[in-house]
């Protein structure tokens, strides 16, 4: 059977899912949906890869996959196979944003040279509603100046095993963290939202959320920014912070 290999962007809200990656037990999780979708579109099974797994509750605005198409007799275009796939997964929250044909060696996950996460906190009293789910609701004030200070003990090329999740299965616990930023936004009525902008090459399993659970720290006074930089070179996940909701987390962008 003759191929063609697509490069597709997708956007989910990662709520109702068990995370990305397909399970055996037959829960609900992005991959499956999208494949099940693919057997409407081709009437056969196609496996699909890509750039990172999300975890429950994980969202996603730029998650890349590959996948192998068949030709068909009528070649379509990128639109038109997007736009058939998003019909065979409504009404789940799963959206094709962009459908490319690539060349047969483009991998998703091993060509990728940089990925952008947000982590969204709002700090206020009452909890989020029309962004419930979204962000992490954070009712007590956050001292952005400290935890801007702490992140630059994160920036570089370090062993992060204090920050990995002790099932993470990398190889190696040495990661490059080009950019942590600190944002913040006026929500009026004395909230604030935090965004927390990390990219890098790769991250360990629950690196960012372990991170920004750290930073929380910070934000509360419980921890001095230097004692990020303890924590780091103690190489002991014990010695780290929390780590913080899944639902905070988005996958914003992956770059080639």
């Amino acid at each position: 059977m003759n191929t063609q290999r697509w490069k597709m962007v997708v956007e989910y809200d990662g709520q109702p899912f068990h995370g990305w990656q397909r399970q055996p037990d037959n829960e609900m999780t992005v991959q499956g949906i999208i494949e099940k979708a693919l057997v409407g579109f081709c009437q056969q099974p196609i496996p699909i890869q890509c750039a990172g797994r999300t975890d429950a509750g994980v969202h996603a605005r730029g998650q890349v996959f590959h996948v192998d198409l068949p030709i068909r007799a009528r070649d379509l275009s990128g639109f038109e196979t997007m736009k058939a796939i998003n019909a065979h997964m409504h009404p789940q929250p799963i959206a094709i944003l962009s459908a490319e044909k690539v060349a047969p060696d483009f991998h998703a996950r091993y060509h990728a040279v940089n990925k952008l996460y947000t982590y969204r906190i709002l700090r206020r009293s009452g909890p989020p509603t029309t962004e419930a789910g979204r962000m992490w609701h954070h009712r007590r004030d956050l001292d952005v100046d400290a935890m801007r200070k702490a992140a630059l003990h994160l920036m570089g090329t370090h062993d992060f095993t204090t920050f990995r999740d002790t099932e993470c299965q990398a190889k190696s616990p040495i990661k490059t963290l080009d950019r942590l930023d600190i944002e913040t936004k006026d929500w009026g009525y004395g909230a604030t939202e935090i965004l927390v902008h990390v990219e890098g090459r790769s991250f360990l399993h629950h690196q960012v959320r372990n991170m920004v659970g750290s930073l929380s720290y910070v934000g509360d006074g419980k921890w001095q920014p230097d004692d990020m930089k303890t924590a780091l070179e103690a190489r002991d996940r014990r010695e780290g912070g929390p780590t913080a909701p899944a639902e905070g987390l988005c996958l914003v962008r992956v770059d080639y």
